[in-house]
């Protein structure tokens, strides 16, 4: 064909709106330029309080906190067992759980074929600690040292009542897949203060459990947002990364030349089809370089103190345990990371409770504990927002044989806790009743819980939205309440 008349059939109006784009591959590959930590920080000391380098641009009014550190306990505590003290239930135990506190409330399938729903009483003993006086279980003996450093939210409720849509709902407001996570919906509207290191990382604990909920990487997925927004995990067996080590033995002056090159390339491209992918893939290209080069001095802790590793305790120094992910996510957190989850799986109880309960309490007490003893003695508790908790509560009644009972799934009420980040400290919020099935006073919505934590980060969750398929999405969906009471 004759080069004019191929020209002639390119000429569309795909070809012009693609070709109009051009400044966009531009605009990639100066993102690129290598920026650090202390320049980011610069620019928002000119722009003020409210500028972050985000897709969304600025924030919304000036932020409380900086970043968040998300425990996730999948499987779901028993807040009767932790959080939630229940004197009554001494009296109610063994009692059957009367119609009026039910008040025809759905079950499973796992307890509604069950002829008697007789109550139980704590498993542990629970006592008064800190100048609050916070009522903590014995089970959590390390949480008892920050009682005064958290706010202990004990309504929390939600719709769901199976594993897989209520820990879904937590992490991307929905309870059907296919929404961006939390994590992501702060990538994409605050960017990240690290230049290298993602702005979302996942970290998953062991699993001890055998009857543990499996985890799926939609939880931390960006769905229908720029996949550069997705958190990256990073394994607790061998390289936290794959591929940590060139595998082709090239230098890294070498490895720098070819993804220059490479940029220029898929920068062409981007000019020629205005793909928006394709500007992903060469930030991913990027961050992956830079990656290999920042995380090795991340994961090495043999700078660490001694008195480190005695406030976090002798699981710190095995990988992969929540202690150890709970101080790599105090090192994520000082290199600029903007949202950190950590899994903590186990928790499923519905048998043999009283035995399985104090085994996956103990895992995660003293990591916990010590994430915010250290983030506070480090200057860094009053800008970094930590969250604690699972996905529901559990049923106060028992499930199955009662010697070796367990707790049943219960969205109703159950307990969460949160430090920091202009949070108050010490404080409880919300009451259930006596039978702890029912809340009575200050109920907090998942919905709330998410848009409450934008709101300390900056951000209105109202005009966090993302255009998609003709509809403007955010991740409280069409509901959702700054819960202003327990903000400092």
């Amino acid at each position: 064909m004759h080069p004019i008349e191929e020209l002639r059939l390119q000429i569309n109006r795909r070809h012009f709106f693609a070709a109009g784009s051009s400044a966009i591959g531009l605009a990639a590959l100066s993102s690129l330029a290598p920026t650090t930590h202390a320049h980011a920080k610069s620019l928002a000391e000119q722009n003020g309080p409210g500028y972050a380098p985000g897709m969304a641009g600025a924030t919304h009014f000036a932020p409380r906190a900086k970043r968040v550190i998300y425990l996730c306990q999948s499987g779901a505590p028993s807040q009767m067992d932790t959080f939630d003290y229940k004197p009554q239930l001494e009296q109610h135990d063994g009692q059957e759980l009367p119609d009026s506190v039910r008040q025809g409330q759905r079950l499973t399938g796992m307890t509604s074929g069950q002829k008697s729903l007789p109550a139980a009483r704590s498993i542990a003993k629970f006592r008064q600690h800190g100048q609050s006086g916070q009522w903590i279980s014995d089970l959590l003996p390390h949480h008892a040292k920050i009682a005064d450093d958290i706010c202990i939210v004990k309504s929390m409720y939600t719709e769901a009542i199976n594993h897989d849509p209520a820990i879904t709902f937590f992490q991307t407001g929905n309870q059907q897949p296919g929404r961006p996570s939390l994590g992501a919906w702060l990538s994409y509207g605050l960017g990240s203060e690290s230049a290298d290191l993602p702005s979302f990382v996942v970290l998953l604990d062991k699993n001890t459990d055998p009857q543990a909920q499996p985890l799926y990487s939609r939880l931390w997925d960006s769905a229908f947002l720029p996949s550069n927004h997705q958190g990256v995990k990073l394994r607790t067996v061998g390289d936290p990364v794959l591929y940590l080590q060139d595998p082709t033995g090239a230098t890294i002056q070498e490895k720098r030349k070819f993804l220059d090159r490479l940029a220029e390339l898929n920068s062409l491209r981007l000019a020629n089809v205005g793909d928006p992918e394709i500007d992903t893939r060469i930030s991913a290209y990027e961050m992956a370089y830079r990656m290999q080069i920042s995380t090795p001095e991340l994961i090495d802790l043999s700078t660490e103190s001694a008195a480190t590793f005695d406030l976090y305790g002798p699981d710190a120094k095995v990988p992969g345990t929540h202690a150890a992910n709970c101080l790599l996510a105090r090192r994520l957190a000082e290199r600029g990371v903007r949202f950190i989850q950590l899994y903590h799986r186990g928790w499923d109880h519905h048998s043999n409770l009283p035995e399985r309960h104090p085994k996956i309490a103990k895992e995660v007490d003293q990591g916990s504990a010590a994430l915010v003893q250290d983030l506070k003695a480090r200057g860094m508790l009053d800008d970094t927002l930590v969250v604690w908790g699972g996905e529901f509560g559990r049923t106060v009644y028992k499930q199955g044989d009662p010697k070796k009972f367990g707790r049943d799934h219960h969205p109703r009420c159950f307990s969460i806790w949160m430090a920091g980040g202009g949070v108050k400290p010490g404080i409880g919020y919300g009451q259930t009743d006596e039978w702890c099935y029912n809340i009575v006073e200050n109920g907090m919505h998942v919905h709330d819980l998410n848009a409450t934590i934008l709101h300390l980060l900056g951000l209105d969750h109202r005009r966090l939205t993302y255009r998609y398929q003709g509809r403007d999405y955010r991740i409280t969906d069409v509901h959702g309440n700054v819960c202003r009471d327990i903000l400092s």
